[in-house]
């Protein structure tokens, strides 16, 4: 039992082992970055203002295993232009879940990867730019599926309480290691811990471990920016709406 009360235990069914190089207390990163982590650099001693929060989909077609109650048409591998069932519905969960915390959520809905999937992240930067100019904010999310990994059925799952099962989540963080401006990469890196450590508290193992890789995504946009993984190919479109309502909730916790 957790400090929610609720148990929670992961159900994943042949599950791609979990690799991490880094902890810090119960948070776990996959370092691929050419940064060795200091301590300083690991302590999320920041504050989370609440801001307005804006949640966009650089890959908005990527979607999920049909299922009785979500059951659509694939445009693609795991993707389909029906919005209704892709990674942007999960968002707009993500999204209603924290209005109801009453925070302000601006939500683009925006095609990036369609027709082309080429030059999805440079198109999606400009949507967010758009979006900033009239909304300044800290915490920028650009929401994704875990991309197909070496099988189609891998659904990292978690069982919360008796009968809630939550697709996992991973944060990937961006670094300048790869040679593009990016000097607030560390914030982002405090950013995702804090949150993932609150997770940790409440619902141990929603989270995977947090991935820091030398590409920089476009998260020089925002002073918490991240990308959020919420799924793989294999979890269904309930196990990711699921996941949102835990997410939202530990975020609130964080957000002062």
């Amino acid at each position: 039992m957790h400090g929610t009360g609720l148990s929670t235990q992961i159900i994943t069914n042949n599950p791609i082992s979990e690799n991490y190089n880094v902890e810090y207390g119960k948070v776990k990163i996959k370092n691929q970055s050419g940064y060795e982590l200091t301590q300083e650099m690991l302590t999320p001693d920041i504050t989370v203002e609440n801001k307005n929060i804006v949640i966009f989909h650089t890959h908005s077609c990527e979607s999920y295993t049909s299922s009785e109650k979500y059951t659509y048409t694939p445009t693609g591998n795991f993707r389909t232009t029906d919005l209704n069932f892709t990674v942007v519905r999960v968002g707009t969960e993500l999204e209603n879940y924290l209005k109801q915390y009453n925070y302000n959520v601006i939500h683009s809905t925006d095609y990036h990867d369609y027709p082309a999937y080429n030059g999805s992240y440079t198109r999606s930067l400009t949507t967010v730019q758009n979006i900033l100019a009239n909304n300044p904010s800290d915490i920028i999310i650009d929401l994704h599926r875990d991309a197909i990994g070496s099988r189609s059925d891998y659904a990292p799952t978690v069982k919360i309480g008796d009968s809630d099962e939550a697709a996992q989540i991973m944060f990937v963080i961006g670094t300048n290691a790869g040679g593009l401006w990016h000097p607030n990469w560390n914030q982002n890196l405090k950013f995702a811990i804090k949150i993932q450590e609150k997770a940790e508290e409440l619902y141990p193992g929603l989270f995977k471990p947090i991935m820091l890789t030398d590409s920089r995504y476009n998260q020089h946009t925002g002073k918490y920016a991240s990308i959020i993984e919420v799924g793989a190919t294999g979890n269904t479109l309930e196990q990711c709406l699921t996941s949102m309502k835990y997410l939202s909730k530990v975020m609130n916790e964080v957000i002062n």
